[in-house]
């Protein structure tokens, strides 16, 4: 009996338990906001029919099919971030070239001549007629590609006309700001420049021009001496060729024939010159040894000759007569004797200097 009295507890429990859960999950809809509606006041209106509306197309860019394509492709983006760099820092500098639309429109023709090449040739079916309509279509596409070659070559003339007409100042003045930037961030550069125009200057400064005497000639006081160029020589922005004749009129003095040109004739002109003629010992002339020994010898006789009197013949006429003869032929024999004669060799070296180059 007791036993029974428990079965039908348990069987009372089993049956109410679940109406105890939905009791509490029912409490528990309504607090978390269940059969609440939209505080909007709007309604969801369920569509119909086929849904118009799509998404729009994703196509991806073209991969390259192999290595080189994407060296290729490399490349041309960086020429094209480095041309707008270019671009970007010409805008800020406040420059713009002329041509800039000119190029773009080249660049644009030539990738259009590019695609039309590498396009591949359209394969037609083996019907009577394929071979007319393939021959068609690519005189029309040779046609087109024509007309873009003429336009590209009358722009690139167009250009080139542009270019010839002068230059751009702008583009100098972009030059010469790009060149002041490397010379501040290069010293060095600045540096070799300035050692290169130091030498050049130097070398044009101090050079001499090598010459030779042309023949074998006794000369005196005031005599012309021709010279035999071996080099060619400059003189007030006139170029005097290799081999050309100069002269010059010569003096002795300190056992030293010095030898000044004034004057250098070229075809039929006169150039102006003060050239100096040096010796390969570096001094001014060229040695006379034998000046001095000579002039010693003349200075004797002429002593001698001025010895010569007639204060101890009589005082006739005769006498008169014979000592101015005496006295005739002792002028001439001095002047005689005064004239110095230097040998001077043939094919002697020498050195011409231009006495117009100054130190600056």
């Amino acid at each position: 009996m007791e036993n029974r009295t428990k079965v039908n507890r348990k069987k009372v429990l089993l049956i109410f338990l679940p109406l105890l859960a939905v009791a509490v999950l029912t409490i528990a809809f309504f607090m978390l906001g269940g059969f609440r509606g939209d505080d909007s006041g709007t309604s969801v209106v369920k569509g119909t029919g086929v849904n118009f509306s799509l998404p729009d197309a994703s196509i991806k860019k073209a991969q390259p099919a192999d290595k080189m394509g994407f060296y290729e492709q490399a490349g041309k983006d960086s020429a094209a971030s480095r041309s707008a760099s270019l671009e970007r820092m010409a805008g800020n500098l406040g420059f713009g070239s002329a041509d800039a639309g000119q190029e773009r429109e080249i660049s644009m023709r030539l990738d259009a001549l590019n695609t039309e090449i590498n396009k591949p040739a359209a394969v037609s079916a083996p019907i009577g007629g394929g071979r007319l309509g393939m021959a068609t279509g690519y005189g029309a596409g040779s046609s087109d590609m024509k007309n873009d070659v003429d336009r590209l070559e009358a722009l690139m003339k167009a250009m080139q006309e542009n270019k010839n007409a002068g230059e751009d100042p702008e583009m100098k003045q972009l030059n010469t700001v790009m060149q002041s930037i490397i010379d501040i961030q290069h010293p060095d550069l600045v540096k070799q420049r300035m050692e290169i125009v130091r030498k050049v200057n130097t070398d044009s400064l101090f050079k001499a021009i090598p010459a030779v005497i042309a023949s074998d000639k006794k000369v005196v006081q005031g005599a012309t001496i021709k010279l035999l160029l071996l080099d060619t020589l400059r003189v007030n922005g006139v170029l005097v060729p290799k081999g050309h004749e100069l002269f010059g009129a010569c003096r002795i003095t300190n056992q030293r024939v010095l030898l000044d040109i004034k004057q250098i004739r070229l075809g039929n002109a006169i150039i102006p010159a003060d050239l100096s003629v040096y010796s390969y010992d570096g001094m001014l002339g060229l040695d006379a040894p034998e000046a001095v020994l000579a002039s010693s010898v003349n200075d004797g006789a002429d002593n001698a000759i001025g010895d010569l009197s007639l204060n101890n013949f009589d005082g006739s006429l005769a006498t008169q007569v014979a000592g101015a003869g005496i006295d005739a032929a002792k002028s001439m024999l001095s002047k005689k004797l005064r004239k110095v004669k230097v040998k001077l060799r043939g094919g002697q070296a020498v050195l011409l200097r231009d006495n117009k180059l100054k130190l600056r």
